[in-house]
């Protein structure tokens, strides 16, 4: 039996929400989390730079993620909510845990749209150079805005149908891949596919050992969105028996999708050939002849922007108000329209975004390398959120306080730990890389935000202990 706590189910993080979401939806939106921009374009420069060594910070991080998934699938199981960790960290943690991991995770999507949307304009020139930048992303902002604000379920509808794009395009490209690595398909210039390109241009650690574990920081944040599962299910049909059928995907999808998407890659082509101007996709699909590749995959890289401006609005929208909720975020950030959607805070994250597109035009390229590194701090923080939040649950339920899911995380509370060490090593790696983005988002950006977040934290946190007190009022009473 699932155990849930009744007396809070309907009153706190699901309170004034629907419950639009239906199992393909939820199903569809994990696919989705876990397919971006990384993987079709962001993988083309680290495979050059690091070889086919590539595919073991892949593997070390989807394990992170499956971890990751099974705390937070456990956590969604004993309270279902749309305030997601922030729920979670208030009550296993502590109310500044809430409040830091909320803006965090909020901080990590704010950065990460603003990237995304201004690329929607770029991938568009492709098509229509004489198009401005700012126009194409401002359609697009405007779009995904009205969808967002109509209902839930049309959200659901539109991230279903981006995300059979991107698993189209994913299938497609592994059917080709494995079919010329078998076949040892001629490339062009003289090169073969197949497993010996794993080896070729300087063996399998082309460039060392050291430089994979660099990269991690950056394929966690390939990763980030796999976590939408768990706000989704505040507004998910029957939570129970959807979220652990999802959550487990996610673990296959990882390894098909992304470590055999760069396995594949490798015996495709040697790694030298890659580079991180051209989506390694639509390199080996244009070297067999595939007619037009590379607007197909143009198509798809907007697509998987779109899709994670789409995700992003969703989701701040629910942890603003959750934030709100609490006195932790302004007012505005908690209102509701009819239709059962967070307006405030969907509104508030769309401001931002606009404000981005109009900054893309005064900002270089270096300040976004940068705040993508500060992102990817972004989704640790979230990631950790979870995993510490379980703990402390698990702890909980030892000692017989709470009743425990029958989904759990496995091997908790060492595997919880072990993670948690992993994500830190992430972190620290971060001060040692060449990344000029990286070493100042390790030296100035983090410090910076954590020095915010305490002075942030100092400014609300009587007014949260109040609508705590409040809220705990209300749950006696209706007890």
């Amino acid at each position: 039996m699932v155990g849930v706590n009744k007396d809070v189910e309907h009153t706190v993080g699901r309170e004034g929400y629907g419950t639009g979401l239906s199992r393909r939806h939820v199903q569809m939106i994990a696919i989705g989390g876990s397919i971006g921009v990384g993987l079709f374009l962001g993988s083309g420069g680290r495979m050059h730079s690091i070889g086919p060594a590539l595919v073991l910070a892949y593997a070390l991080c989807g394990l992170a993620g499956f971890f990751v998934m099974r705390a937070l699938g456990e956590l969604a199981l004993y309270r279902p909510s749309s305030g997601s960790f922030v729920t979670y960290s208030r009550e296993f943690i502590g109310p500044w845990a809430g409040f830091a991991s909320g803006w965090m995770y909020w901080m990590n999507w704010a950065t990460t749209g603003v990237a995304e949307i201004t690329a929607v304009g770029t991938y568009v020139q492709k098509w229509a150079p004489g198009m401005p930048q700012w126009i194409t992303a401002l359609l697009a902002l405007g779009v995904l805005l009205l969808i967002n604000l109509i209902s839930v379920k049309v959200f659901g509808e539109l991230e279903f149908w981006f995300s059979v794009l991107k698993v189209v395009a994913i299938c497609a490209f592994l059917a080709v891949g494995i079919f010329i690595a078998i076949d040892g398909s001629n490339m062009g210039g003289g090169v073969t596919a197949g497993p010996h390109n794993l080896v070729a241009g300087g063996g399998f650690f082309p460039n060392g050992f050291g430089v994979v574990l660099i990269s991690l920081q950056a394929v966690i944040f390939a990763y980030s969105a796999i976590e939408m599962v768990g706000i989704t299910a505040g507004e998910t049909a029957n939570p129970q028996k959807v979220l652990p059928k999802a959550v487990n995907a996610v673990a296959w999808r990882i390894a098909v999708f992304y470590i055999g998407s760069i396995l594949l890659l490798g015996m495709a082509l040697p790694h030298t050939m890659y580079n991180g101007d051209a989506s390694p996709f639509v390199m080996v699909f244009s070297k067999v002849g595939i007619p037009a590749a590379g607007d197909l995959m143009n198509v798809v890289v907007i697509t998987a922007a779109l899709s994670s401006c789409n995700s992003g609005l969703y989701s701040t929208g629910r942890i603003l108000r959750s934030l709100a909720q609490r006195g932790e975020a302004p007012r505005f950030a908690g209102r509701m329209s009819s239709r059962q959607v967070p307006v405030g805070g969907i509104a508030l994250t769309a401001i931002v975004y606009l404000a981005g597109i109009v900054l893309n035009f005064f900002v270089p390229k270096e300040a976004f390398d940068l705040a993508t590194s500060v992102a990817g701090v972004g989704v640790i923080a979230t990631w950790a959120a979870f995993l510490y939040s379980n703990a402390r649950f698990n702890a909980r339920t030892r000692r017989g306080e709470l009743e425990r899911p029958s989904f759990r995380m496995p091997g908790a509370p060492w595997t919880n730990y072990g993670t948690l060490i992993f994500l830190a090593l992430v972190v620290v790696l971060m001060g040692f890389t060449d990344e000029t983005a990286q070493r100042i988002a390790f030296f100035i950006a983090v410090p910076g935000a954590a020095v915010v977040l305490i002075i942030g934290w100092l400014c609300v946190r009587k007014r949260s202990h109040a609508a705590a007190r409040a809220e705990e009022s209300e749950q006696a009473q209706l007890s």
